[in-house]
């Protein structure tokens, strides 16, 4: 079965969750970007990704903002369930951006990718990275990849919401849109799915009837509508 929560930023408590303990050994939990264990580099980090690898569930993640993509990027990349991963170690994966992938009999398309709001804070920290928003590259491969399931999929994980469900924080004016609003405005356009999920508002809360913004809480896909409110 497939779960699905928010941004952990690299919050180890956040895997003593008790409701993580009904997962067993064919279950994955999808992390809608900002897993932030991958940030320093240092020994501590090393022995909480070796804690979270040795998991008996998966733990697949998509990147946000709260990511050092030049260590991420130093993982090796791996064919996994159809589309490219990287191998953090044993059940650890970062899912890429632009891939479909088939996992529990479903078909989920993830992209990750965002804009920080405290970009001009984390430049002058030296912790910010340009590749936090997608190229032109990753955005061709998606629909490149989506093309070839004739835009249908199941299950969509990203960390940013389409721009037409910034219900939270306000829609952003045309002029204010970055590629990755745009891009994914196109993409709810045309793709045939169950239902997207995404991480970055920090809330837990049913949008629409097919789009969920997901934080701290921990749900079957399948179930998600149930212990959520419409608004």
């Amino acid at each position: 079965m497939i779960y699905v929560t928010g941004d952990i930023h690299g919050e180890m408590d956040r895997f003593q969750d008790s409701k993580l303990r009904r997962l067993r050994k064919n279950d994955v939990l999808i992390v809608c970007g900002d897993f932030g264990f991958i940030w320093d580099g240092g020994k501590r980090e090393e022995k909480n990704l070796k804690k979270i690898g040795s998991r008996k569930y998966k733990v697949l993640f998509i990147d946000g903002t709260h990511e050092n993509f030049d260590l991420l990027n130093r993982y090796p990349l791996e064919e996994w369930h159809g589309g490219k991963v990287h191998h953090i170690c044993g059940n650890l994966y970062h899912l890429m951006r632009g891939q479909v992938y088939e996992i529990d009999d479903k078909r989920i398309f993830t992209f990750g990718g965002g804009e920080s709001s405290d970009k001009e804070m984390r430049i002058t920290a030296r912790r910010w990275w340009p590749c936090e928003l997608p190229n032109e590259l990753e955005m061709r491969e998606g629909m490149e990849n989506l093309r070839a399931y004739d835009y249908k999929v199941d299950y969509i994980f990203t960390h940013e919401p389409p721009p037409n469900l910034y219900s939270v924080h306000g829609k952003p004016q045309e002029e204010n849109r970055n590629r990755l609003d745009t891009y994914l405005g196109w993409l709810m356009k045309q793709i045939d799915y169950k239902k997207w999920f995404f991480g970055s508002r920090h809330i837990d809360r049913r949008i629409t009837r097919k789009d969920y913004y997901v934080f701290d809480d921990i749900i079957p896909v399948e179930d998600f509508s149930k212990p959520h409110h419409l608004i």
